[in-house]
């Protein structure tokens, strides 16, 4: 391997390290040892915000205010188009916050060995070929194979998933961005910057991103009421050319239509509905960076979960001691006691010392001599005196262990049985000797050590089971242990590993996935493979985890959730960082998120019916009856009297759906529509009876007419709001209830009294209320036909 690293050359043999001419060489070739971004122009990243359909209606709206010179309405369209690009804006930073994030976890220095000597140089000048030393505390600055040293003790949890630190010794392999806890060894680079496992880490994370099914949500109905639009007002201004009306006349009711039928404030009003949404979540323990993520969170059906640190509290416990020569388990957790270093914060140590009972007694030994752990001899030692007798105790790995205390032939095949016993169950076993005097050694017993679950991840997988979420564990753990913590959550045992799961002959498809309880000893690029496996078979997909490897998988699922205490790189990766322990407030994420899906599923239904209702009343009054059935002054009051309650529908009760639940827009095009149509024809009957049968004049009628669509449109927000019944549980909350009543008591007695309209009296404006109560309930009554015998319910 070192001839193919280039690491010798003439004029710099190995033992001296690289020449600083043979460095420069490789640096140009490989390039500096860090992580490389793809960074956007700011200025087309900014442009491209204001490109799409929903900015495309916003920039009509506005260049038609200009048109008829409209400044104030110009204004006001131009501050929405700005909060639009603003917000999309913010939410993109995050995604290069990531990997800004990932390369603050790098070294940035290392101590090389060039022209013979040993330098500190900025770890970005590190090239494939390089000696480098590593001690206590360092950060593995790139990808190296250890050469020569007393063995490392390496903790890679945050890179790879593995609970326990990995001991390492000449020939193995250590990964960029891994730790240093033991040991000091020399080792030769063989893979820096982008090359490195930590440098294909970020590129995935680079790489990574679903688009959001809110955002092609949002898209269709914007693409919907476009072509509605602009089909109609095409009809108009094709009709007033044809009867020769003034084209600036035209031009303006135009305008009053497209506005009118164009919902500018749709990205903005929904935004506020996902933002009052993440601060109930915040309330409940988690931090939502991603609004749209909410959404999302209400449809995943599949939720993958890292292991170590997610659903297990990551750290070392003791299990019970099995017992081999010792006749009490004090006496091999004393001993193990003993011949740990309290000062180190080692924490196969520390989870010892807690488990030992009575810590105190320690006292009454005295350390003589404390050899610590060697990773290649993999054992601790230490002699003390013991109530005046010369104890020697050594604890490690078993073989070690074995061969310290000269065990007997007997005593090694009961240990060994207890290890396989141990291992099948999912433990790591450390073993426990001591020698008193010059009597022979006995192997006192083994210390079962394990990463416990959390308290509530038991509690919490079978609950989101109930709610429809397929659980799958996902980590880079040892298959035994990932059995055993998987039965104690209930999860499964139905298990493989990575290496036998995927290949480049075999690529998993959705089901096959979904047919394992879970993978073990997965790398970043599983994690990512199995989420877009599953993303390209329509499954919304969850993913929780706290470290490095988690990011990549936590940027591209539809809904990525950091767990308390993860590294920054995987909280800027995700969509959703909780800051309480554990997984019980996912739960109650999930039956949140799924309530602000219906208010955001009942804004929609009722903006596009009031869409429908007030273009093709319009547009139908002037084709057929040459009548303009509100004026200008009424549509602005319509306008700014249904934005009050159209705001306080994102505080209304709702019902999580016990199903995951998505975007149906069959459901909502369907009832918006026909909700629509029914208005349509509510209104013309209103204007046939204010002229056929009143004989009303024409100014009059637009009074009623305003006022029977302000209080029509207001009670159909009491009809979107649930599949029911407009009566059913649970009731409008009084912030909606006290808000829609307000206003329309607001446009009554505008009409009743002439503010800005024809003056009607309280005769005709409580004739039009009860004209529109007749109608609410006739609506009720059709949108329950419609959902039971034209809409099929839908499930995630």
């Amino acid at each position: 391997m070192l001839n193919d690293l280039h690491t010798a050359s003439e004029s710099a043999p190995v033992n001296g390290g690289l020449s600083s001419d043979e460095a420069n060489r490789l640096l140009t070739e490989h390039g500096p040892n860090e992580i490389i971004e793809q960074k956007e122009s700011p200025l087309r990243k900014i442009l491209s915000y204001f490109w799409g359909p929903i900015p495309w209606m916003i920039e009509a709206a506005a260049v038609l205010s200009a048109l008829a010179q409209d400044w104030p309405d110009f204004l006001i369209i131009l501050t929405m188009l700005a909060v639009n690009a603003g917000v999309a804006f913010w939410q993109e930073r995050k995604a290069d916050n990531a990997v800004e994030l990932l390369k603050k976890k790098l070294a940035t220095s290392a101590r090389v060995l060039r022209d013979g000597r040993w330098h500190d140089l900025p770890a970005r000048e590190l090239v494939p070929g390089d000696l480098i030393h590593l001690k206590l505390g360092d950060v593995v600055p790139a990808d190296v194979e250890l050469l020569k040293g007393a063995g490392l003790s390496i903790d890679q949890s945050a890179l790879t998933g593995e609970s326990l630190p990995v001991d390492k010794a000449a020939k193995d392999v250590a990964y960029s961005g891994s730790i240093v806890r033991l040991g000091e060894m020399t080792a030769v680079v063989t893979a820096t910057g982008m090359g490195t496992y930590f440098g294909k880490t970020a590129a995935l994370v680079e790489q990574a991103g679903a688009p959001s099914h809110f955002q092609q949500a949002v898209l269709k109905i914007g693409n919907a009421l476009i072509v509605a639009t602009l089909v109609l007002v095409a009809v108009i201004l094709i009709y007033g050319w044809f009867r020769g009306d003034p084209l600036l006349e035209t031009l303006q009711f135009s305008l009053i239509l497209t506005i009118a039928a164009i919902p500018v404030a749709l990205p903005a009003v929904l935004s506020v509905t996902l933002a009052v949404g993440a601060m109930t979540l915040s309330r409940l323990g988690s931090i939502v960076s991603h609004l749209a993520a909410i959404e999302e969170l209400a449809g995943i059906d599949v939720l993958c979960s890292d292991k170590t640190g997610t659903l297990t509290q990551n750290r070392l416990v003791v299990g019970t001691p099995a017992l081999v020569e010792a006749e009490q388990v004090e006496r091999v957790l004393f001993a193990a006691a003993l011949a740990c270093e309290p000062e180190s914060n080692d924490p196969i140590d520390s989870s010892i010392l807690s488990a030992l009972d009575h810590a105190e007694n320690l006292d009454q030994a005295r350390i003589d001599l404390f050899t610590p752990f060697n990773p290649v001899s993999k054992i601790a030692e230490v002699e003390v005196t013991l109530e005046g007798e010369k104890r020697y105790i050594a604890k490690g790995a078993s073989q070690s262990i074995l061969a310290w205390a000269q065990a007997s032939a007997e005593t090694q095949s009961a240990v060994e049985k207890q290890i396989d016993t141990l291992a099948t169950e999912g433990y790591r076993a450390l073993a426990v000797a001591e020698r008193i005097g010059d009597a022979p050694a006995q192997v006192l017993g083994l210390l079962p050590l394990y990463d416990p679950p959390r308290e509530d991840s038991a509690t919490t997988i079978s609950a989101l089971k109930k709610l429809g979420v397929a659980v799958k564990m996902v980590t880079g753990d040892h298959i035994a242990i990932v059995r055993q913590i998987a039965g104690k959550l209930g999860i499964g045992s139905h298990f493989i590993t990575a290496d036998k799961a995927f290949s480049k002959e075999h690529k998993m498809t959705a089901s096959e996935i979904l047919e394992r309880d879970g993978y073990a000893q997965v790398f970043p690029e599983h994690k990512f493979e199995i989420v877009q496996t599953l993303q390209s078979s329509d499954h919304l997909v969850g993913m929780t985890g706290d470290g490095v490897n988690d990011a990549p998988a936590l940027r591209q699922a539809d809904v990525g959730i950091a767990v308390s205490g993860a590294t920054d790189a995987a909280r800027a990766a995700a969509d959703l960082v909780l800051t309480e322990p554990g997984l019980g407030v996912i739960r109650s994420a999930v039956e949140e998120a799924r309530r602000i899906f219906e208010r955001m599923t009942a804004y929609a239904i009722f903006r596009i019916s009031e869409t429908v209702r007030v273009l093709l009343f319009m547009t139908l009054s002037i084709l057929v009856f040459d009548f303009y059935p509100v004026t200008a002054a009424m549509i602005v009051l319509l306008a700014l009297l249904n934005d009050f309650p159209i705001m306080m529908i994102a505080y209304d009760n709702a019902k999580p759906a016990p199903h995951p639940v998505r975007w149906d827009m069959h459901r909502v095009l369907v009832l918006s529509s026909v909700l629509g149509i029914l208005g349509v024809i509510s209104s013309f009957g209103l204007f046939w009876i204010a002229e056929s049968i009143w004989e009303l004049p024409r100014p009059t009628i637009q009074t009623l007419i305003f006022l029977k669509l302000l209080v029509a449109g207001h009670l159909t927000i009491y009809l979107t709001r649930n599949s029911g019944h407009f009566w059913d549980r649970p009731f409008p909350s009084l912030k909606l209830f006290i808000t829609t009543e307000l206003t329309q008591v607001v446009g009554t007695l505008a009409a009743v009294y002439g503010w800005f309209v024809e003056p009607i009296g309280w005769s005709l404006a409580l004739l039009v209320w009860g004209y529109a109560l007749v109608w609410f309930l006739i609506n009720n009554m059709v949108k329950r036909l419609v959902l039971r015998n034209f809409i099929k319910p839908h499930k995630a």
